[in-house]
């Protein structure tokens, strides 16, 4: 309801009207200018004393920290040596029979105050001395606090550096963000791939103390190579403490998922303090460990930002070394520095060659696929496909000279080539051990290969063991204990194509866990072998010190979490072209690695060039990788496994043999 104008003027007149703090009226809404008021006075400055002013300026000063506190004690003993320099000068206490002068009285002085001996060989009346003991008594209190606060001093600037604050003054380096025991399978990676570089650098910063992580670093990774590694403490989210470590001048930095309760989190929050300057930057290489969480870090990360799904990576890996013996052998050859890895060559000359002919031309180096001028890599392209204007995928030892490196002079030979056509698919009948945050995408990625018919059992003793939706594996739970040998029996059986032991990661500490998968794992071979059966086991580890205790249970294949997604990591981080390389190689889409009859390639009972068998397996569409026998495996070769031989290197085709190809199926 509207109010009138007598309601309005009567809330006009409402109350007692204000007056200043002299007593008088102010003027309202009525009597001048509505709203207007008298301009208020300046309030008086408060008036302090010389010595309050000076007292301030000396808090002041003091809270300049160490050198302050050197400056005004060295003032005060300055003055004090002045003070009693004139004063013998002017009442002539000290008895000589020369003119000592100002300037020596003053030296005289300062050793005084500076060394309480120097008044021993003083002589001369008792005045003097007694000047002489009260100028040293001044100096001993004063010199002492002055020794007092250099000492303090040099202590806090110890240990800040022993904090690990000061700016790296680097470039052209790698940073690693973060600390997990992946830190040092990357550093000792990394300093094998950083061998042919000049004074090479790798930047760690985490939120731990400097010195803890050097000496732990020097235990692990006893031999850099020549590398030369920085450790600074401070959190990577911090900005500030980001700058520590120089990223914006390094060559690739390395993002570790923390092991927190939100690591994803974490790594998000850093990528956003690393791409605050703008999209110009180095690469960057994150870890995440849940699949939910890659869409919101792509969208924080921007192109230069390679992420690493951890799942799904050693899920995959799990699956594809399941499916035949000695394939972690391979991948591990590839992705490591240690040994054969994968390279990109375009200065190669090929130009009027088909991919067929590029198989054929290096002798110490192996041609797996092409990428095109789009940037587009693919792994075993047709064997017609013409190289002109592509870059050659190549496994090799080393990048260095491979543009030059020697031609193979051996051709293969047409007689020795295999008759054989293969096998057709039958369904498989496979054991999963165990449970954890991998196994939903293990069975997933089993249902991709499992021919119709095929049936999978899952036992395990922890977590919830929610099958997926699948398309044509059928699966079957039982709880129970995995290391319970009768319920073991009543499943490990004849007829078996694959048996999985994954480790209970969520539910157990990693010591504990591998522990319950060795002991499961010797159950499980000891059945087999009972059973006269040669089913693949293939296992996973947390802790890469525990695959010598798997290999005493004759396992075929061990697959280490940690150590994997640090080998993957570091070669992203050298070459992000890598990462569609490796994407098709774990994945099922493509071409993959097998390790399939070597009398599909090759003739049996002969002796063979590996040329020939590279011409052997592009005959099929496929592209030769590698060699494994029982014969390698007397030699010291892991699992009897060869990646990338000489062309000119001869093999002698046993039963039992196996190629390494890259394969569509």
């Amino acid at each position: 309801m509207a109010r009138t104008g007598h309601q309005l003027r009567a809330r006009t007149h409402r109350g007692p009207r204000r007056a200043d703090r002299h007593g008088a009226p102010v003027a309202g809404l009525r009597g001048g200018k509505a709203g207007t008021r008298p301009a208020p006075r300046p309030r008086p400055r408060p008036r302090h004393g010389t010595g309050a002013r000076l007292r301030y300026w000396f808090d002041n000063s003091m809270a300049g920290g160490t050198p302050a506190l050197i400056a005004w004690l060295s003032v005060a003993t300055l003055v004090l040596i002045t003070a009693f320099a004139v004063l013998v000068t002017l009442t002539g206490l000290r008895e000589s029979d020369g003119d000592e002068g100002f300037a020596q009285e003053l030296f005289a002085a300062l050793l005084h105050a500076l060394d309480p001996g120097t008044i021993g060989g003083d002589t001369g009346s008792w005045r003097f001395l007694l000047t002489m003991l009260l100028l040293t008594i001044g100096g001993l209190f004063i010199v002492s606090a002055l020794i007092g606060v250099i000492a303090t001093g040099i202590d806090a600037k110890l240990a800040e550096l022993r904090r690990g604050r000061s700016l790296v003054l680097e470039s052209d380096h790698t940073v690693v963000l973060g600390w997990s025991d992946s830190v040092f399978t990357i550093l000792r990676e990394l300093a094998i791939a950083n061998e042919s570089r000049r004074r090479p650098v790798v930047v760690v910063l985490a939120d731990r103390d400097k010195v803890e992580m050097e000496d732990e670093i020097r235990a692990k990774v006893p031999d850099l190579r020549g590398t030369r590694v920085v450790c600074r403490s401070g959190s990577p989210m911090d900005l500030d403490d980001l700058r520590l470590a120089s990223h914006a001048t390094a060559r690739s930095v390395i993002l570790l998922a923390p092991d927190s309760e939100d690591p994803d989190a974490e790594v998000i929050k850093t990528l956003l303090a690393l791409t605050h300057g703008g999209q110009d930057g180095p690469r960057i290489v994150a870890e995440i460990r849940n699949p939910t969480n890659l869409e919101a870090a792509r969208l924080v990360g921007t192109d230069r930002t390679v992420l690493l799904d951890i799942r799904e990576t050693v899920a995959k890996l799990v699956v594809q070394t399941s499916r035949q013996s000695g394939a972690a052998a391979v991948y591990t050859e590839l992705f490591d520095y240690e040994g054969d890895e994968i390279y990109f060559l375009s200065g190669h000359a090929l130009d009027g060659s088909t991919y067929a002919d590029a198989q054929l031309v290096h002798e110490h180096a192996s041609v797996i696929g092409l990428i095109d001028p789009a940037g587009n890599p693919k792994l075993n392209p047709p064997p017609d496909t013409v190289v002109a204007g592509h870059t050659l995928v190549v496994v090799a030892e080393d990048d260095e000279g491979l543009e030059h490196a020697p031609r193979s002079t051996v051709a293969p030979d047409p007689t020795a080539l295999g008759t054989e056509e293969g096998y057709g698919e039958h369904p498989t009948r496979a054991l999963l051990i165990g449970w954890n945050e991998r196994a939903p995408i293990v069975l997933r990625e089993l249902d991709h290969y499992a021919p119709p018919g095929s049936t999978l059992t899952v036992l395990t003793s922890h977590g919830d063991a929610a099958v997926p939706e699948l398309s044509g594996l059928a699966v079957t739970v039982e709880r129970g204990s995995t290391t319970d040998r009768a319920l073991l029996e009543r499943h490990v059986v004849a007829g078996l194509d694959q048996v999985i032991v994954l480790c209970y990661s969520e539910d157990l500490p990693a010591q504990a866990a591998d522990a319950r998968t060795l002991v499961t794992l010797l159950h499980v071979r000891d059945i087999l072998s009972r059973l006269g059966e040669t089913t693949p086991v293939v296992s996973e580890m947390l802790d890469d010190r525990n695959r010598a205790l798997a290999q005493v249970a004759d396992v075929d294949d061990v697959v280490v979490s940690g150590e994997i997604v640090s080998l993957v990591v570091t070669q992203l981080s050298e070459d992000p072209r890598l990462e569609a390389v490796f994407g098709e190689l774990l994945g099922n889409e493509g071409s993959e690695i097998y390790l399939r009859p070597a009398e599909w390639y090759v003739r049996s009972g002969q002796e063979v060039t590996w040329a020939t068998v590279v011409a052997g397996a592009s005959r099929r569409r496929e592209t030769a990788l590698g060699w494994k026998s029982d014969a390698l495996a007397e030699d010291g070769q892991p699992y009897g496994v060869v990646v990338n031989p000489p062309k000119s290197r001869t093999f002698e085709v046993r039963a039992g043999d196996r190629v390494v190809v890259l394969a569509e199926e």
